[in-house]
């Protein structure tokens, strides 16, 4: 299964993104922010980083390549696309998740490793979850406070649109703990914490096992193959 990972001028996880696809057996197809042509893949990653320095609205400009037009069309047709940090902002602003994302409450840039718990297991990228699982990932942003109306997160509970939660600490003042959306369909998934940061022995973040041992981040990337396997 090919799964294209999008680079915006800013992206700095784009490699990561690319290696945990990889590990997760599927094959890593790089698209380029400036060209609309997906390269037939089966499914998109929108990356970490700064996307056109965050000028403007963290994510805004980049709502507006023309990759994003043709991720947008396919997405509304059933196309998986995920979006993780800068890519959850990208998403927000392009209409494809609701709501919006802030400066984090305290005003200061957050790293850390981020306990969530998981919320729905019935999309593209969550499915090989269990149902409240809590799970250890790599945070690191300085607007991923989320924020939406009264309305609209009543509207989230309700419908069981929320995918993810912060536990023990809320590190940006999300409203709700919310740490991850997903649309009504499924197939698409936003979330401010890096998956693809904790992909590999050696390199996540530190568990009773050992340090560093973290995986969680891989049932990401195995969830949307098996997703696309059983379509």
């Amino acid at each position: 299964m090919k799964i294209g990972v999008v680079t915006f001028p800013g992206t700095l996880d784009d490699r990561d993104a690319a290696r945990a696809v990889r590990l997760a057996g599927g094959e890593a197809v790089s698209l380029w922010h400036a060209d609309s042509n997906l390269q037939k893949v089966d499914a998109v990653i929108l990356p970490g980083g700064f996307s056109y320095g965050d000028y403007l609205r963290c994510g805004a400009i980049a709502a507006q390549a023309p990759v994003m037009k043709e991720i947008i069309k396919k997405a509304n047709q059933g196309l998986p696309v995920l979006g993780i940090c800068n890519g959850f902002q990208v998403l927000v602003e392009s209409h494809l998740l609701p709501g919006g994302l802030i400066r984090n409450e305290h005003q200061h840039f957050i790293c850390r490793d981020q306990k969530l718990r998981v919320e729905n297991v019935d999309t593209a990228w969550t499915n090989q979850f269990a149902l409240n699982q809590e799970i250890t990932i790599p945070l690191k942003n300085g607007e991923g406070g989320y924020i939406a109306t009264k309305d609209e997160l009543a509207r989230l509970e309700g419908e069981g649109l929320i995918t993810f939660r912060y536990v023990d600490v809320n590190p940006n003042g999300s409203m709700n703990d919310i740490a991850g959306l997903r649309n009504e369909r499924g197939n698409v998934v936003g979330l401010m914490p890096h998956p693809e940061h904790a992909v590999e022995p050696g390199f996540g973040p530190d568990t009773d096992a050992a340090m560093r041992s973290g995986v969680d981040g891989l049932l990401f990337f195995k969830s949307v193959l098996n997703a696309l396997v059983n379509a």
